[in-house]
């Protein structure tokens, strides 16, 4: 059988890459249709997977306006070329090339908010898999699974930490570091939204850099690191999660990587305009749990990273809550495999049934 995945964000690489392989070992054929951003790229290259970038954006709002056209011309051509049996995405460019092609189409969905990926996205969609926290119901196509999509690479059954990774970083064995990371708010569902100002971005880091050394991953590129107490992070970003679970603390405006810590065991603090009453039932569920703070206030930022940083107890506190959570949640990779093949079995795709979850450990 023929697949499809499409990577539009380094995050997406990350979310297929198991799959990809998987799949790959019991000789079916896959292309990786990626999305010049970021590192996205670069992650592509560095796990060797059987990809062809489509185009490129920038992290500016505008950036995606201006190459859509050539981005959904770049997309059919060669998915016509490469004549799929099944295609896997996040959203509109797989939903659509699955319309256009005539071919069955599943998306992964882990974002309310992005109303408008949901509308153009749904209609084409054979099944819609969301983690359980989700907070939308789109309809009789749509499976809840007891995960997150990052348990698609970060569950205990597939993610080992590197044990180098402080050499590569170049700090001490005992060393206790900060990750800092800055949203650009580029994106089209970043539109009306904000993160930390650039004053506040000193501040924090100043702050912080009094109790830890102190990384920043900046996507934007904006900040000017020359004065500040702080050092960029510059190891390959292929290994940011092997950083992620060393860390003592994450604090930034933007997602994804606030996820990742919770599911790494990293404390973590998140701070931007999605935080309030209508949040993203991930980040509620998982300050539940107490692997997360969400915070509107930076005051109520600075008051938290500050403490977290100095209290060198707090590592093993958050690690053992994720141990006990994350040991209920599934290996999403499992389930993407399982989709696929079973797709191929039965000749077109069907919405998981409660026996084929539980042959899954669901």
């Amino acid at each position: 059988m023929r697949y499809v995945f499409f990577t539009n964000t380094p995050a997406h690489v990350h979310l297929y890459k198991h799959a990809v392989r998987a799949l790959e070992a019991e000789g079916h054929d896959v292309l990786v249709l990626g999305r010049d951003y970021g590192c996205t790229e670069a992650l592509l290259a560095y796990y060797d997977l059987p990809y062809e970038i489509y185009g490129k954006v920038e992290t500016t709002k505008y950036s995606l306006a201006r190459e859509l056209p050539k981005h959904y011309a770049s997309i059919l051509r060669k998915v016509r070329a490469f004549d799929p049996d099944l295609i896997f995405g996040m959203g509109g460019y797989a939903a659509h090339a699955g319309a256009l092609t005539r071919t069955p189409v599943v998306l992964i969905l882990d974002s309310e908010p992005t109303s408008l990926d949901h509308l153009v996205s749904r209609p084409f969609a054979d099944l819609i898999m969301t983690p359980y926290t989700f907070g939308k119901d789109l309809g009789p196509k749509h499976y809840r699974f007891a995960g997150f999509k990052e348990t698609a690479y970060l569950h205990p059954d597939v993610f080992e930490p590197a044990p180098d990774v402080r050499e590569q970083l170049g700090v001490a064995p005992d060393e206790p570091f900060a990750l800092v990371r800055f949203n650009a708010f580029g994106s089209h569902h970043d539109v009306g939204h904000r993160g930390f100002s650039p004053a506040q971005r000193v501040e924090l880091i100043e702050r912080l850099a009094e109790h830890v050394t102190v990384f920043v991953t900046d996507e934007g590129d904006d900040l000017d690191l020359t004065d500040l107490p702080a050092r960029p992070y510059d190891v390959h970003p292929a290994l940011l999660h092997d950083v992620l679970a060393e860390a003592r603390v994450l604090v930034a405006d933007t997602q994804t990587m606030v996820t990742e810590a919770a599911l790494l065991g990293t404390p973590a603090i998140r701070s931007n305009s999605f935080v309030g009453d209508d949040d993203m039932g991930n980040f509620v569920e998982l300050e539940k749990r107490g692997l997360v703070r969400n915070l509107r206030s930076f005051d109520d930022v600075l008051t938290t990273a500050v403490a977290f940083a100095s209290d060198p107890e707090i590592e093993r506190e958050w690690a053992a809550r994720r141990d006990e959570y994350v040991g209920g949640l599934i290996n999403l990779t499992d389930l993407i495999t399982a989709v696929a093949t079973d797709t191929y079995r039965r000749g077109h795709v069907e919405r998981p049934t409660d026996e084929f979850a539980r042959q899954l450990g669901v």
